[in-house]
């Protein structure tokens, strides 16, 4: 096996179509991928169409942008093998799109008042078929340098952080009611790369109301992430996962497959 459980597609924020994803999986060897698209399940029949395509074994995922409101910090829950019609999982998440939308179009006037010029119905048709505007769709129009380059991320920082013109987020979903939802439809609910958010303090808690697994393996973790992981999963009875959340164009480089996932009981 060959498992990478942490990928995106166009259905969210990346850049490649399934399609895309799935070529560069089987050319690496990928037997097993599972698509956490954030907030949205809309992709599963086009997943399941082109795994069997390219005969692959697809695991239903979905990656849910949460926030610990007692430590005032983002979580984000991914979610596996959940019911296909999801209906937990899309009453919480369709809400948050929408409130996610409504914040980017008000992102591109503001962006546009400091006198760029980019186009909304523009940017809406590149983003199909999410139907949801990312940051990553805004600066895809705004600049062509690659993700990494420091031209990226300098606009990236004048622009939506700190006291930016586009500054700001949006309200989030309870990471309480994120775990809930995933196990109501009969998922698995998984804290996506602790180390990255300092979600550990948070596992413990979220274990009372069905957690079921921890990322292990992910770019930004660290080998103390990785021990961290490791004794949290065996002291709270907890499987591991890993991937390469991969964003194709719109994120690290990086290829599909390079970071794997443990083997769990996910890929029975």
């Amino acid at each position: 096996m060959k498992v990478d459980l942490h990928v995106h597609s166009h259905y969210s924020d990346g850049s490649n179509a399934v399609s895309e994803v799935m070529k560069q999986a089987k050319k690496n060897g990928v037997t097993h991928l599972s698509f956490v698209d954030h907030d949205t399940v809309d992709g599963w029949l086009d997943i399941q169409r082109q795994a069997n395509h390219f005969d692959i074994n697809v695991i239903p995922g979905i990656e849910i942008s949460a926030y610990d409101f007692k430590r005032e910090r983002k979580v984000h829950i991914l979610g596996y093998n959940y019911k296909q019609e999801a209906n937990h999982i899309r009453n919480i998440c369709n809400p948050l799109l929408h409130r996610r939308n409504d914040h980017s179009l008000w992102q591109i006037r503001k962006i546009n008042e400091l006198g760029y010029q980019i186009d909304e119905q523009v940017i809406k048709q590149k983003a199909l078929p999410s139907n949801t505007i990312y940051k990553q769709h805004i600066m895809d129009e705004l600049t062509k340098a690659p993700y990494d380059s420091m031209e990226y991320r300098n606009l990236y920082q004048q622009i939506f952080k700190h006291n930016g013109v586009a500054a700001g987020d949006i309200v989030y979903i309870d990471a309480f009611d994120a775990v809930e939802a995933i196990v109501k439809d009969g998922g698995i609910a998984v804290v996506a790369h602790p180390g990255q958010l300092e979600s550990y303090d948070l596992i413990p808690e979220l274990v009372e109301v069905g957690l079921g697994g921890l990322e292990r393996n992910h770019p930004d973790h660290t080998v103390r992430d990785h021990d961290k992981v490791e004794t949290l999963a065996e002291e709270l009875n907890l499987l591991m996962t890993g991937g390469t959340d991969y964003h194709g164009g719109f994120g690290i480089p990086i290829q599909i497959g390079e970071i794997t996932s443990p083997i769990n009981k996910l890929l029975v």
